[in-house]
């Protein structure tokens, strides 16, 4: 059963590996036996981690990449498909949340969180994709979110791009399918993330989103890193389309009421 979960001879490149749930699901693939290529518009956080793969006995280099800009991305992953023969994995867990009111947005805002949110993981499926499809494997993993089920004020924009990145997903699924890739999603709850960084500044606020789920507290983004190897390990080979919520039960008790006495 382990050498299900293992990524043992697999080529992976993770979007946003840098930081955050990039972060901790490059080093979780790196120790499950994967070469990993960490990939940040940051690069000096990319190379960090990468470094803290090699220490851990793993292989692992770093690069660059915005994936607003589809060229960027396309060159990046095509980079490793050459260099080490194929491109199995495909992490992308970037994104951008302005929190205001919809009426309150500016174009720019909307655009910038589109733009992120949207079209960056677009340009992340459709490289990915291609290479691929063209080798007949592959698993790529978005990130959706809560907020493709539930909202609140604040997160429209948010809200309504992690409910495109689920149904992109799920087309690409059914589009790449027929060629052996494999396209599915991470919907993580309330994690503690530089994202959600601002939100520690407001303990009422903080301690209010923890209180929300099951069970009581925040996630980790270390928590991320278990069902994304899942979903690009040979474990989850009958999994595509779908939407793993690893949300501390969040949505499974979203409107809940509890009788008196109970």
């Amino acid at each position: 059963m382990p050498s299900m979960f293992s990524l043992e001879g697999k080529n992976a490149a993770i979007v946003g590996g840098g930081s955050g749930i990039g972060e901790a699901v490059a080093i979780a693939c790196g120790e499950q036996g994967a070469y990993v290529r960490c990939l940040d518009v940051k690069l000096d956080a990319a190379t960090e981690t990468a470094a803290t793969i090699r220490e851990a006995g793993g292989e692992a280099d770093a690069g660059r990449v915005d994936i607003v800009d589809g060229p960027s991305v396309t060159a990046a992953f095509e980079g490793v498909a050459s260099e080490r023969g194929s491109l199995d994995v495909v992490v992308c867990t970037p994104a951008i949340n302005v929190r205001k009111p919809l009426l309150d947005y500016s174009d720019e805002e909307i655009d910038l969180v589109l733009g992120v949110n949207l079209k960056g993981n677009a340009h992340v499926l459709q490289a990915a994709g291609r290479i691929m499809r063209e080798q007949g494997s592959g698993s790529i993993i978005l990130f959706s979110s809560i907020r493709s089920l539930v909202v609140e004020p604040g997160q429209s924009m948010y809200a309504a791009t992690k409910a495109g990145i689920v149904q992109m997903v799920r087309a690409a699924a059914a589009e790449l399918g027929p060629d052996g890739v494999r396209v599915n999603a991470v919907a993580p709850g309330v994690i503690d993330t530089p994202l959600t960084a601002p939100i520690k500044d407001i303990p009422d606020w903080y301690d209010a989103y923890g209180d929300r789920n099951i069970f009581k507290r925040w996630g980790s983004a270390r928590e991320m890193a278990g069902p994304t190897v899942f979903l690009a390990s040979d474990a989850a080979s009958y999994v595509t389309g779908t939407v793993l919520f690893a949300d501390g039960g969040w949505t499974a008790i979203d409107g809940r009421f509890t009788p008196p006495g109970m």
